[in-house]
């Protein structure tokens, strides 16, 4: 059963080339090999590898910078999952494809569930929603999970940021009026891998069965109040030169950080139809977040 993974060099893809692994010959390709921008180069590959499980764990995620690039973020997160969708459709193959907190509006007081209305506010979200009706609209057999800040050693991300400037700062401002769920990279690719495995791979699916699921960590948090607890337990390390505490870092608004795109002010997401379907609990961001810390000091 061969799985051919799209994006084998982001956050997430890095990750599920070791948790796929488990399931069967993984052919992992970055952008060198394949171009998602490109509907040529999808259908060929797919037509040559001829995979029994397709996941996409690529996409254009740049979000402020797609305000300008709109036409280039469509290509990458809407034109080409309806690509996938169609090759996967004619190979009787499952396709895994990863989507986004920011199909919401944020304005919700409680967490999101699958069955709410979208309303993304920005480029990014609206491609990455154009995304999942593509693949819809094609009727094959998939899975679609929606996830939200995502974090992990490999490839950047908030974490990372947050690290780089405590080693320069004194001071930080971060927004704290918007709040969600950091999710690990390795949490994605384990309930991704555990997921196909109780599916058999996909076997378990009807044609024109999608399966919709919200998948986060628990406890969510400010992005303030992120920052704040990398910096505390970053600074409990050795191998982490910070001249930035915890509490100099400032709590501010959104409107205190203006930013090309608008971003959800409430990005929690329910799972608990992914915990029930599949057993699971969905753990806290803390201990992930310990584990790549102590990864980060030792390099």
């Amino acid at each position: 059963m061969t799985i051919l993974l799209l994006g084998k060099d982001g956050q997430v893809g890095w990750q599920l080339q070791r948790a796929l692994a488990a399931l069967g010959p993984v052919l992992a390709c970055g952008r060198a090999q394949c171009d998602l921008a490109d509907a040529g180069q999808i259908r060929s590959l797919i037509r040559q590898s001829r995979p029994a499980i397709i996941v996409n764990a690529t996409a254009y995620t740049a979000v402020d910078k797609a305000e300008s690039e709109p036409e280039l973020a469509h290509l990458i997160n809407a034109v080409a999952p309806g690509v996938l969708a169609e090759e996967a459709l004619q190979l009787g193959a499952t396709l895994l494809h990863y989507s986004t907190d920011y199909v919401y509006d944020g304005c919700k007081a409680t967490p999101y569930v699958e069955s709410d209305a979208t309303n993304p506010q920005s480029v990014y979200g609206r491609s990455k929603l154009a995304g999942e009706a593509a693949i819809l609209a094609v009727g094959g057999k998939s899975l679609i999970f929606r996830t939200s800040w995502v974090f992990g050693e490999h490839g950047g991300n908030f974490v990372k940021t947050i690290l780089r400037l405590a080693r320069d700062r004194e001071s930080l401002n971060v927004v704290d009026d918007q709040v969600g769920a950091p999710t690990p990279a390795e949490l994605i690719a384990d309930v991704s891998a555990m997921v196909l495995a109780m599916l058999r791979g996909g076997q378990r699916l009807e044609k024109g069965e999608n399966r919709l699921y919200h998948l986060a960590s628990a406890e969510p948090v400010s992005w303030c109040g992120f920052a704040r607890a990398i910096v505390e337990l970053a600074g409990q390390m050795p191998g982490f030169d910070l001249r930035l505490q915890a509490e100099a870092i400032r709590a501010i608004t959104t409107s205190e950080y203006p930013t090309a795109a608008r971003r959800p002010a409430n990005s929690q997401l329910a799972c608990t139809r992914l915990e029930n379907d599949f057993g699971l609990q969905m753990p806290g961001w803390q201990a992930s977040l310990a584990r790549m810390l102590e990864r980060l000091a030792a390099t």
